[in-house]
């Protein structure tokens, strides 16, 4: 962890000896990053679009013949959510249970208007996952212990990373609980200089194992560790491409 750490200082450091950044090249790397983030954060959960589907989707409004509208409505509702994500993260107001709820409420905000912004009222399982989620009637509490947290929370990886874990671990609305947290952590590492991090349909299983490893075991190292991972290679990613 500790060369993790280490590699990852080194370069933030040169991703910040590049700033300013010029505005048409920032906005052309920041709306390819958006659109992936779109495409993996869906894909994860089970979205059928492709990373190009997704793209000609959000440039040019094409669907996909086959494909479930809620697919498409999904990747929209996600997409206008980051543009929303980064809107807040540039703004120095502090993170609230309030933030999270309409974070979620834009997510579903076409693909399932109903639940939006709404905690569950209904017990909430993984397929497949031993994870037991809080009793429904808990989650208000709990989201209200969160919010003081998180409003109070170090825009810095591992808090981010901490801040995605917790929110999964109440697991407060019926569905869109994943994807509002990877929303929730990169607001955070926006806050504190760093690309936001997507997590890829090839990660998933290790994704899930060291979430549910965190829920079964209280053990969050090997999802911090496989965090750092991830923000270590969007990092390089980044300065590749701005270099």
């Amino acid at each position: 962890m500790n060369e993790l750490l280490t590699s990852i200082a080194t370069k933030k450091r040169q991703l910040d000896a590049l700033r300013p950044l010029s505005g048409a090249a920032l906005l052309a790397l920041q709306k390819s990053y958006d659109v992936d983030l779109t495409y993996t954060s869906n894909a994860i959960e089970g979205n059928t679009l492709t990373l190009r589907e997704t793209a000609e989707l959000i440039e040019h409004g094409i669907t996909v013949g086959g494909k479930p509208l809620r697919d498409h409505l999904e990747a929209i509702d996600h997409y206008e959510a980051v543009i929303w994500m980064r809107e807040l993260a540039a703004k120095t107001t502090p993170i609230a249970e309030n933030t999270v709820r309409e974070l979620h409420r834009r997510l579903v905000s076409r693909s399932q208007p109903e639940i939006g912004g709404m905690y569950s009222t209904l017990p909430r399982r993984i397929a497949g996952s031993p994870v037991v989620f809080p009793n429904a009637v808990k989650i208000p509490e709990l989201m209200q212990a969160y919010g003081e947290w998180i409003s109070q929370a170090a825009s810095e990886p591992a808090a981010s990373f901490d801040a995605h874990y917790r929110l999964v671990a109440i697991h407060p609305f019926a569905d869109g609980n994943g994807r509002t947290a990877r929303l929730v952590m990169n607001i955070l590492l926006l806050r504190g200089g760093y690309p936001p991090v997507a997590v890829r349909p090839e990660d998933r299983k290790a994704y899930l194992d060291t979430l549910e490893h965190a829920s079964m075991k209280d053990d969050l190292t090997p999802f911090q560790d496989f965090m750092h991972q991830r923000l270590d290679a969007t990092l390089g990613e980044y300065l590749t491409a701005l270099q």
